[in-house]
């Protein structure tokens, strides 16, 4: 990856192309890319869907090679929802495709100076920007398959649905899947009004003709890539629960433990939990689409597996396998317990281009204003379908829960830095909620996954409902997830890597076999505080202070049943995390 891609939509004459080196963001990848660039060429205080604001799309460090699970990549920009920086990781093959055709990131500027829609196609000969409104208001699905029949079957699309062109704070930026389904997505932080500001629909990536990225050093890169993978399919997590019940293999783990948000985080456990967890979605999959069905890779070089492809009772397709967060958000946190409506939902939400989680906590906040009763599944499809046709309670939806709660005058409003909590309360795992306070992205589970320490026992046991090494865990987290974010590789990773040194190691040998480094392990964390402080600066210089790393105070001050515990960690101990 020797170059990167600049788009200028509002240059005179139309949209203009450059190429250039990357220059001083040479040996970046993934959100140190993005960050990097975002941090030194977006005015922080300027308006996140004005002219000023870059989108910038980046493949990891190890994205286009042989190494498993290397297909992750970043999007970069000023965030809409948050007024802050933000990274959005998803999966799907763009990473893959992008990184053979030579590219570090792609990075969209200015502002078109009309309401034209632009597709934009890169492959080995070049970059097209092209004039094309018949695209207006095709949701994901749709597109997908004209650029399938414009272009060829083999194609990978980066696109954005309708809550994007109507510059929506939740939308989000569709990826297609190994299937061209536009089912991956970079859902947090409002990207999808970014891209949709800057007038681009669909970005169409053909690598015919490209080959795999070879390393410096290809025995040992094929060493430790053996290496790298022997050791994520011996541990339980990575190597069994994953593949066989795909992430809502959490809700009845997170259930039990009592940390369930429940109708908009009234509770920690939810009555239905049993109806749509992982255990009774894989076996509906299996079931209606037949063996299998609830194990999917998300990109090629996946060997975890952790999606899946989801059925109606007819055996037609209906969307991927929701994912935990997403079953949370519009099952529990609404009082529902149909997995039908749920990938109802997902579906919808994949096509108009929103972030589940957000939509589903939007719903959730408006569910207690009383805009719909609380269990109602109906009712949340209706809600969602109003966002995708962009009308005025549409609009308060796709704007986020913390403008939601705004509007209807509640109290209870699940976020930080304007950004919604995901399927965690804070309260049952208070390490999660340090994570959420004190996140450079907002309310933000994956980014210091303290679940790991709090819940499942991986790296180390921390009590999830006492304050105590809570800030350590989510500091050590935040710093590995910066550098993991980086280097192209699923964050599930993880699991693996906390609990087995030498599958660790394996990954640095893998990164120093095909670059001719000699990174470490204290290289690695020195990556990842790096990135974290180009994170906080940006925001410093945006105008956020201490008083943003807070939880809402009804955190501090309602107890969560079924433990009856609040969240005990003092702001003045939130504050010592960026001490290092």
């Amino acid at each position: 990856m020797d170059k990167i891609l600049r788009i200028d939509m509002g240059a005179e004459g139309g949209p203009k192309v450059r190429t250039e080196p990357p220059g001083g963001y040479a040996g970046l990848g993934g959100r140190a890319m993005t960050s990097a660039i975002v941090a030194k060429e977006v005015p922080p205080l300027c308006h996140p869907l004005g002219a000023d604001n870059k989108l910038v799309i980046a493949p990891g460090l190890l994205s286009g090679t042989t190494a498993a699970m290397s297909g992750r990549l970043s999007v970069g920009c000023k965030s809409p929802l948050t007024g802050g920086i933000k990274e959005s990781n998803a999966g799907g093959q763009a990473s893959q495709v992008l990184a053979r055709l030579g590219y570090a990131a792609i990075v969209l500027e200015g502002k078109p100076k009309d309401d034209t829609l632009y597709k934009v196609l890169v492959n080995k000969d070049g970059v097209t920007v092209t004039a094309d409104n018949s695209l207006c208001m095709l949701g994901n699905y749709d597109l997908v398959e004209k650029m399938k029949s414009e272009f060829s079957d083999k194609v990978a699309c980066i696109s954005i649905g309708t809550a994007g062109e109507m510059k929506m704070a939740a939308a989000s930026i569709a990826f297609t899947d190994m299937e061209q389904r536009p089912t991956r997505h970079a859902g947090r932080g409002g990207v999808g009004a970014v891209m949709g500001s800057k007038g681009v629909k669909v970005i169409v990536l053909d690598d015919a003709g490209m080959k795999m990225r070879p390393p410096k050093d290809p025995n040992k890169f094929k060493e430790a890539n053996q290496a790298w993978v022997a050791g994520l399919r011996k541990h339980p997590v990575t190597g069994e629960g994953l593949p066989a019940y795909g992430t809502n293999v959490l809700t009845n783990v997170i259930n039990e433990a009592g940390a369930y948000p429940t109708k908009n985080f009234m509770w920690g456990r939810f009555d239905g939990c049993s109806k749509i967890s992982g255990e009774t979605q894989a076996e509906t999959e299996n079931t209606r689409g037949g063996k299998g069905s609830a194990t999917h890779g998300c990109h090629r070089g996946c060997i975890i597996r952790c999606s899946g492809t989801y059925y109606d009772k007819d055996g037609h397709y209906m969307t991927k396998q929701p994912e935990y967060e997403t079953v949370w958000a519009h099952g529990g946190n609404c009082g529902i317990d149909d997995l039908d409506a749920i990938a109802m939902l997902d579906r919808l939400d994949d096509d108009f281009g929103v972030d589940t989680i957000e939509m589903g906590a939007a719903i959730g906040v408006a569910r207690e204003a009383g805009v719909a009763k609380f269990g109602d599944a109906q009712a949340a499809i209706n809600l969602v379908k109003e966002v995708g046709k962009g009308t005025p309670l549409g609009r308060v939806l796709g704007s986020g829960a913390e403008v939601t709660g705004k509007v209807f005058g509640v109290e209870r409003i699940p976020t930080v830095k304007g950004q919604a909590m995901p399927a965690y309360d804070p309260r049952g795992i208070q390490g999660i909620g340090v994570t959420y306070a004190t996140s450079t992205m907002g309310a933000d589970h994956t980014a210091g996954y303290a679940v790991t320490a709090n819940i499942l026992g991986v790296g180390g046991k921390v009590d999830p409902l006492t304050p105590e090494g809570q800030v350590e865990l989510s500091r050590n987290l935040q710093i590995a997830t910066a550098a993991v974010d980086s280097t192209g590789m699923c964050l599930f990773i993880a699991f693996a890597v906390l609990d087995q040194p030498e599958t660790f190691q394996a990954l640095i040998d893998m990164i120093n076999a095909f670059y001719g480094m000699e990174l470490t392990a204290d290289g690695v964390a020195e990556l990842g505080k790096s990135v974290l402080k180009t994170e906080r600066d940006f925001n410093e210089r945006a105008g956020f202070t201490s008083k943003q790393d807070r939880l809402p105070e009804y955190f501090i001050k309602e107890e969560l049943p079924p433990h009856n515990v609040t969240f005990k960690v003092k702001d003045e101990e939130l504050d010592q995390l960026y001490n290092w």
